[in-house]
């Protein structure tokens, strides 16, 4: 007998985040011989169920059996249209290969890893969260409250955003509670009479519910430029690729891989001007908010005709503080993530999967870290953290 049902089985190539296949995309058109390494990081210490891991096993071997839709390829085609036709050929040929990824339980400890071509491995890591975490609710037997306290809860959160008069997207596919309530959420985000909902980052629940989908790039672009480069020219390169492939599309900038200070001094007047803002991920958001429009008003640069997207851990409290403070002096919107997709009564999961290594040039494999405005964010090997450091002369 299964362990796990069909009804648990990811249903679409397309049930993940956005900013996997925009920078799957990138990866492609530019480093195409690229490989990379992924790990499975449990920060939250969660202890899983004996036969965890052949469950998993299980899901993950299903996956190789998705494929892209024509119907999926069409809304691609018109939703994205920065999106090459050639690209999209080859996403409607690409198959998971489960052999790339590594699943083993010690007791209660799993360990995952991923390795394989990095235009490949790229879509692995929002799927295989989505995948733990939902199967870790279903077999350690926790209970969320039921679907209409799921909408009800939504539509408090959606009516006091309407209120405050601010942009909210869903970005909670790696931790949703399961495939289920991310779709009550969305419908209920969709059916909200204000303007706040704007999209989502998962791209099937995008086209399902015929909104846009969200997202650029992810910490991994600017970590293997790092590796590719070196740190100090992680930044500037990463940006500079990406406007190589998307010409101004797609221009939301991260700006902690290396500490926002590091990215502040490589965001010059070109770069500012270039992309329509910056995304906040770690540290004190409404530090970030005043150096930030500090950034733009030292370049001449209006900071009103630019954007921050908060999506760092948000609720409607910290929402509501950030609004305030930039009300005004920048424009903003939110990507709010497991507060929406997993406020089911439970306790959420902690958990990341990182790009550990990469080999960029076929010569050596390349540990590569994320240094972002909280330490205890840092990923990466201890030396090549301190090297990382003393590089870039960060403090701290």
């Amino acid at each position: 007998m299964d362990i796990i049902s069909p009804s648990f089985q990811l249903l679409s190539l397309l049930d993940n985040d956005f900013y996997k296949f925009t920078m799957q995309h990138a990866v492609v058109k530019q480093f195409p011989n690229a490989k990379a390494r992924y790990q499975f990081i449990n920060r939250g210490k969660h202890e899983f169920p004996i036969g965890f891991d052949s469950a998993l096993r299980q899901a993950v071997d299903a996956m190789a059996g998705l494929q892209l839709s024509k119907e999926e390829k069409n809304f691609l085609t018109q939703t994205c249209p920065y999106l090459d036709p050639a690209y999209l050929d080859f996403l409607q040929g690409y198959r998971y290969d489960p052999s790339e990824v590594i699943i083993q339980q010690n007791n209660t400890a799993i360990s995952i890893s991923i390795e394989g071509y990095w235009y490949r491995t790229i879509l692995w890591e929002v799927p295989l969260l989505s995948l733990v975490s939902e199967l870790y609710y279903r077999l350690t037997n926790q209970q969320r409250v039921n679907d209409e306290q799921v909408i009800a809860i939504t539509k408090d959160k959606i009516e006091k955003y309407n209120k405050l008069g601010v942009t909210v997207a869903d970005f909670g596919t790696r931790r949703r509670h399961s495939y289920q309530v991310q779709r009550l959420v969305i419908d209920t985000l969709r059916r909200s009479e204000g303007k706040s909902f704007i999209g989502t980052s998962n791209v099937h629940m995008a086209m399902l519910y015929q909104t846009k989908p969200i997202g650029t790039h992810a910490h991994e672009w600017f970590m293997f430029h790092a590796a590719r480069y070196g740190f100090k020219m992680a930044n500037s390169l990463g940006l500079e690729h990406w406007v190589d492939v998307y010409r101004g599309d797609l221009g939301i900038a991260l700006s902690d891989t290396y500490t926002s200070n590091v990215f502040f001094e490589q965001f010059d007047k070109k770069f500012a001007k270039l992309f329509d803002g910056v995304r906040h991920d770690s540290g004190d958001p409404v530090e970030f908010a005043e150096k930030t429009i500090r950034h733009y008003e030292k370049l001449g640069i209006n900071p009103l005709y630019k954007t921050i997207i908060f999506s760092d851990a948000l609720n409607y409290d910290k929402v509501e503080v950030i609004a305030n403070y930039c009300k005004g002096k920048i424009g903003v919107s939110f990507g709010i993530g497991t507060n929406l997709t997993n406020d089911v009564g439970l306790k959420p999961m902690n958990m990341v999967i990182k790009l550990t290594e990469t080999l960029p040039q076929n010569k050596e494999w390349t540990p590569v870290v994320k240094l972002s405005d909280e330490k205890g964010k840092y990923t990466g090997e201890p030396k090549m953290i301190e090297l990382a450091k003393t590089i870039l002369s960060i403090p701290y």
